[in-house]
């Protein structure tokens, strides 16, 4: 059908139109951005009261004197802190909203073994989770799958900068490790038939969790296998997306997040990473104090969950979650706070990534240092995972997230003032904020 030249006038008009007010629209995204008179807290040196300069959605220089180019935007933050954007090293951001509707959470996928999928690919970019963990300073987050309760590989997670209208706009890592629940022994678990915990037998529990451990083993050998045969460019050689995809782990390749948490599990999951030559990230880590020299010797570096949980078990001291941060860092290993790697109360999960700093602050309570704990959730997540070369620090060169407070972010009182990911400031506004907002201004009952 030939179409009317009038409407082809009109069509065209709009498509221009469209193309103007996009290119004015990246020409605003690209102009530069100065946040000038704060306190820089860079965590790579000593802070300074100055500038940082961004432009292109990264760092262009950070300084008392810095120059700042022509037609930059002022952002005014003079007595109020500037600091690097925190990091949730590992969690389920945009992959749950209402844990207790199923259609809202896709966390889980059918198999006990999935190397090939990705978490990426079930974030929605829309949930109402995400604005609440940004106005605590969150700027990008690990979304990591899980195994689900008998599950082994739960797949790939993702990094993610905590803004933006699709995947593909808040994706800064796709693929950034392989997350593996370990196979513990389990002499208790819940028996959903009964709704009542059920005891197994440590023989037999022990003999389940050595069985799936050889499985996990051979899947590892059958990759190395397929590996082999591929690189050798054998046409004969089926493709195998989930063997392909756990290939990368071999020889120091994609990291493995490890879920672990009591000492024979934790050692266990050190022996095989070093049998595998994979480089692992132990996850969890509730009892990772018991073996902080071998975690150190071997340059393991643990993600940590809540610090405000229960101790493990009956006698253990009540401090005990609150002491294991300081204790693993004073032993010289690496770590960092992830509200997906377990412990602590209330709905848990992604919905609990907005207390990162103050379960950070906890652990200051009971022997880590302060600089420390702010470099455990800035720093050494952004090092731990890889990334150290484009986020953690504020320093020329570095992905623009950053956070403006006015005090210490481990404090529970201090506001985050502004958010700032990838160069562009966004929105503190929020669900929470919102309906603080609705009830706060409630008419008084006559």
């Amino acid at each position: 059908m030939r179409i009317p030249t009038t409407v082809r006038v009109l069509l065209l008009a709009a498509v221009l139109a469209v193309a103007v007010l996009t290119g004015a629209a990246a020409a605003v995204g690209a102009q530069a951005l100065v946040l000038e008179g704060g306190t820089v807290h860079t965590l790579a040196g000593e802070p300074f009261v100055g500038r940082v300069v961004i432009e292109g959605g990264v760092i262009l220089a950070a300084g008392p004197g810095a120059e700042v180019p022509p037609g930059a935007a002022p952002l005014d933050v003079s007595g109020l802190h500037v600091y690097p954007g925190l990091c949730d090293a590992l969690g389920q951001l945009g992959l749950v909203e209402i844990g207790a509707v199923d259609a809202t959470v896709d966390t889980t996928e059918l198999g006990r073994y999935n190397p090939h999928l990705s978490a990426l690919t079930a974030v929605h970019p829309a949930s109402e989770v995400i604005p609440v963990t940004r106005e605590s300073g969150v700027t990008h987050a690990v979304s990591a799958p899980e195994a689900g309760r008998d599950g082994v590989i739960a797949g790939q997670a993702g990094l993610i900068h905590l803004d933006g209208w699709t995947v593909e706009e808040m994706a800064i890592v796709p693929s950034l490790a392989m997350v593996i629940n370990w196979p513990a022994v389990r002499t208790r678990s819940f028996d959903f038939s009964t709704f009542s915990v059920r005891e197994t037998p440590f023989t037999e529990a022990k003999e389940a969790a050595e069985k799936a451990q050889n499985e996990l083993r051979d899947w590892f050998a059958a990759a190395r296998h397929y590996a082999r045969a591929t690189g050798a460019g054998s046409g004969r050689t089926e493709r195998d997306l989930k063997l392909e995809a756990l290939a990368r782990t071999l020889d120091g390749g994609l990291p493995v997040i490890v879920m672990a948490d009591e000492k024979r599990d934790v050692e266990a999951a050190v022996a095989f990473a070093e049998e595998q030559g994979i480089e692992m990230i132990l996850a969890g880590g509730r009892d990772a104090w018991k073996v902080k020299e071998l975690l150190a010797e071997k340059g393991t570096p643990v993600i940590l969950g809540f610090v405000l949980s229960l101790p493990p078990e009956d006698d253990a001291p009540y401090d005990r979650p609150f002491r294991t941060a300081g204790e693993l860092r004073a032993a010289g290993v690496e770590i960092a706070f992830g509200s997906g790697a377990g412990g602590g109360f209330g709905p848990g999960g992604p919905h609990d990534a907005r207390t990162l700093p103050y379960e950070a602050a906890n652990a200051v309570a009971y022997g880590l240092p302060h600089e420390e704990a702010l470099k455990a959730l800035t720093l050494y997540p952004a090092r731990i995972l890889g990334v150290d070369d484009r986020l953690g620090t504020i320093e020329a060169g570095k992905v623009a997230n950053l956070m403006v407070t006015d005090g210490d972010p481990l404090a529970i009182t201090t506001q985050v003032r502004h958010v700032i990911i990838a160069g562009k400031v966004v929105s503190t506004d929020n669900r929470h904020r919102r309906l603080y907002e609705r009830y706060r201004a409630r008419p008084e009952a006559d």
